[in-house]
């Protein structure tokens, strides 16, 4: 009896070690905003879904399998918080990855590399009507791509993510296009790499894509890369970013520069971005954004964003809202949204 009870109790502790080696969390963001666009045809006012953060829930969780090895996963999937959504999916972000010193290898549903540049130098990132919308800057249903000439996120990929390193981050990652041999191995497949460096108040990273589309006879490699760059003097945080798609006989270059500065309780954003379409005439834009977010609390942060889009004759960009609205080629848009972001 004494026995059973020593195994029985050794079995417990073992249990509770594995328990504590082992983590899962329940996290996401939930965004609204009250918004309002116009132009010279009309106006629309209504609900707004991540003017400041796209809402999300996920799941994350991590293992320590011993010997300096762990095992983790990841589910998120965004969410519609004006009318619940149709239907939820892990559409964001679902993987699996083994980390270790010698960095993390990650299998799944995952952000591009060059896209994270795109988040992490432009003082909106790429929510609301400030967002930099800089990604298929070509096409959103160019030819032969799973989504677009240039996504922002890439299925059936896999991933390797450098170890921490004085500073030098980066991330490489191929994306199979799952086509029959009769229809081109490669078509639909994506690479994409990425590099930089975060030091102090510096960080910098340069980023470059393909995505392969077309047919298998006749196959057209969307190529985009972007630099960009960002220093926090204390008081105020300017960023810079360059980018580029080249593909299909097609160019669109994107320039943008903005801040970030502490106000108050809270924080004072604006930018500047350009789109040059280097291939045709006239399709040119420029959006002006400026911002304020009010900090409740660590967690929740009540929010106002101003936007312009100006087009030129033969360009019809949207401002990045989820509110919906069409513009007519050569129009300018104007827009605004009063919100409220909290995550847990």
């Amino acid at each position: 009896m004494q026995r059973t009870l020593l195994a029985l109790a050794a079995l417990g502790a073992a249990t509770g070690a594995m328990a504590q080696s082992s983590s899962v969390n329940l996290f996401g963001v939930v965004d609204a905003s009250l918004a309002h666009i116009s132009t010279k045809d009309g106006s629309v006012t209504g609900m707004a879904n991540g003017g400041n953060s796209s809402s999300r829930l996920g799941f994350r969780g991590v293992e320590d399998l011993g010997n300096g090895l762990k095992a983790g996963f990841w589910l998120e999937g965004g969410i519609n918080v004006d009318d619940g959504g149709s239907g939820f999916k892990f559409d964001r972000r679902s993987t699996i990855s083994v980390l270790g010193d010698f960095g993390e290898l990650r299998l799944g549903r995952d952000k591009t590399p060059t896209y994270q540049n795109l988040e992490t130098f432009h003082a909106f990132g790429d929510s609301g009507m400030g967002a930099i919308s800089g990604h298929n800057l070509i096409s959103s249903s160019a030819d032969g791509t799973l989504e677009g000439s240039n996504p922002k996120r890439s299925s059936n990929s896999v991933s390797y993510l450098l170890p921490k390193m004085n500073g030098i981050y980066g991330q490489a990652s191929y994306a199979f296009g799952e086509k029959a041999k009769g229809n081109s191995n490669s078509l639909s497949s994506s690479m994409g790499v990425r590099l930089g460096y975060a030091n102090g108040p510096l960080n910098v990273a340069l980023g470059y894509g393909l995505v392969k589309g077309g047919t298998a006879a006749d196959t057209v490699n969307y190529k985009n890369f972007n630099l960009g760059a960002s220093y926090n003097f204390g008081g105020f945080t300017p960023m810079v970013l360059l980018a580029s798609e080249r593909g299909n006989q097609q160019r669109v270059d994107l320039f943008s520069v903005g801040v970030k500065a502490p106000a108050g309780p809270g924080e004072l954003r604006a930018a500047v971005t350009w789109y040059k379409d280097k291939k045709r005439d006239e399709r040119d834009s420029m959006r002006l954004a400026l911002g304020y977010g009010y900090r409740l609390s660590k967690r929740t942060e009540l929010y106002a964003t101003l936007a312009h889009m100006r087009n030129d004759d033969n360009a019809n960009r949207k401002l990045g809202t989820s509110l919906a609205h069409s513009v007519v080629a050569g129009k300018n848009v104007t827009g605004y949204e009063l919100g409220l972001r909290h995550s847990f």
